[in-house]
Order: C-alpha cells, then structure tokens, then sequence
C-alpha cells in the first residue's frame, strides 16, 4: 500500500446517483478517476493494469445501511476482486489505514523475502496492525484453491518486479554515472509503479548502499 493523491472534485455522477432509490456508485466516470489516481493499481495488493477491477468502500455501509458512505468519493478506492473480497471480512471494518490522508510508508514496512511477503506495522495503532494483516493475507492467504492462485500470481508479479530492480540497483552501483540506470530507478521508486511500496522499502533499508537514491524515496 503506497501513499495516492485522491482528486479533490468528486465524479458528476455520484450526486446524481445518491438521490435514486438504486443509485449506482461505480458509473465510468468514477471508475476511470479512481484508475487515474490509483495509477491503475489495486490500492491494497498495487498490482497493476488491472482487468477485472472493482470499486471498493474502505468503509463498509452495511448493506446500505450508512447511505453517505456508499457515495462519498473520499470512500471509494480501486481495487482488485481478490483483494477486495479478503477485505470484506468483519474483522477488517473501520480499522484500514486510508492511504488518501494517511501515509502507509510512516505506518507499515512491506517486505519480499525469500518468495514471501512479510508485512507489519512500525506503529502502535489498531489500524496499522489490521492494514499490515491485510495486505499479508492478499499474498498469503491460501485458504481455499482460488485465493491460492490469486496469492501465487501477486507473489510472482513481486517477484518480477524485485529481481529488475535488484539487477537495476546491482548496475547502478558498477557504472553510478550511467544516466539511464538512474531514470530507471526513479522510475522503479516512484509510487505510481507496481508494489511500489516494496520497492521503496527495500532501498530504504540499504540506503547506505545507494544514497544518492535518498531523492526518489521522499
């Protein structure tokens, strides 16, 4: 989970939507804002270019029943199916970090280790330790045979990801005043790239290694 900067104007038709009797809270307008600000990433897992995406209520409504939260665009995040139907689960309600206004970098460390996805909170605060959960559970939970699936293809894209910037870094440090491996690493770090967040941990625990990488990390 990486920090997003949310658009401030809430899609036209979420108004529109919320005086129905069945309004509906995923018109394409807001889709393709949320995708624009997610930068077309799952907000939980932040895998990216996703084909099956959803519109996920970081607080739940209950059925409907707390009405302001099914159309409050500051509610409304990006998300993928399997992520989101992890999420779902009661223990999670009201206790996940919002990444909109709160930075999860100061809250959680997001680790690729050894194949696995090893995250907890650096903070002492419920939603810290619940939202380190989730997103350990979105790469782990392999409780029936589709959420193992789900689990492996989100460790194997990581995984990817991890090994190109591990080469990248590896060439930075041999040829420092090579340009283009530096672009490549701003890019690599930037949070608009797939697992942004591990990337970006990674670097920072070997920051000694590669200070002059501090720049792509604040």
């Amino acid at each position: 989970m990486i920090k997003i900067d949310r658009c401030p104007t809430a899609p036209s038709s979420l108004a529109v939507e919320k005086q129905k009797v069945n309004g509906i809270y995923n018109k394409p307008d807001v889709i393709n804002q949320l995708k624009q600000d997610s930068n077309d990433k799952c907000y939980i897992c932040e895998l990216g270019g996703l084909s099956d995406p959803q519109v996920e209520h970081l607080k739940p409504h209950h059925g409907r029943k707390l009405l302001n939260r099914v159309f409050d665009w500051n509610n409304l995040f990006y998300v993928c199916p399997h992520c989101n139907n992890i999420k779902k689960e009661a223990k999670y309600d009201d206790k996940i970090i919002d990444c909109c206004t709160d930075d999860p970098e100061e809250k959680l460390e997001q680790c690729y280790e050894d194949g696995h996805v090893k995250v907890h909170s650096i903070v002492n605060e419920e939603c810290a330790v619940m939202t380190a959960e989730l997103i350990q559970e979105c790469f782990e939970k392999s409780n029936t045979g589709i959420r193992k699936v789900a689990c492996q293809h989100r460790i194997d894209r990581l995984a990817e990801s991890m090994n190109i910037l591990y080469k990248t870094l590896e060439n930075h440090k041999k040829y420092p005043e090579k340009e283009r491996y530096i672009r490549s690493l701003k890019l690599a770090l930037s949070r608009r790239s797939a697992f942004a967040a591990f990337k970006r941990n990674y670097v920072r625990k070997h920051i000694s290694d590669y200070p002059d990488l501090e720049q792509f990390l604040s």
